[in-house]
């Protein structure tokens, strides 16, 4: 993270099998190609809530199905998770170019709330 101290930062918790998260998929992946040369750069942290979801090759089948084409990290350990302190599935976190979390948003919805906050984000001086 701290190499992206010049940039916004979008972290969003998923797992493949939550329907919530096939829901909110499309927005995350459209402000990704919309911002990417703006800026914003956005990471996927796939928690896994069911057992089938452990496995790194699942996880790459679902990265390709859904098209994909930011970085995932797999995070089976929860370390992630834990480190913010987060509960939900999906759960996204946007980071200003000080490195600080200025947003959070759980489950689905607001997404024109959370578009306004990436615009405003990427509009601040670094």
């Amino acid at each position: 993270m701290s190499e992206q101290r010049s940039n916004v930062v979008l972290v969003e918790f998923w797992a493949y099998e939550c329907i919530n998260c096939f829901h909110a998929m499309p927005y995350t992946k459209g402000w990704y190609k919309k911002y990417k040369d703006q800026g914003l750069v956005v990471v996927g942290v796939h928690t896994p809530e069911y057992p089938e979801e452990y496995s790194s090759e699942n996880v790459t089948k679902a990265i390709s199905k859904y098209g994909i084409e930011f970085p995932v990290a797999q995070d089976n350990e929860y370390a992630t998770w834990r480190a913010y302190g987060n509960q939900f599935w999906p759960a996204l976190y946007l980071i200003n170019k000080k490195g600080k979390i200025v947003y959070r948003h759980f489950g689905e919805g607001n997404y024109n709330e959370t578009e306004t906050v990436i615009r405003q984000l990427l509009s601040e001086k670094g």
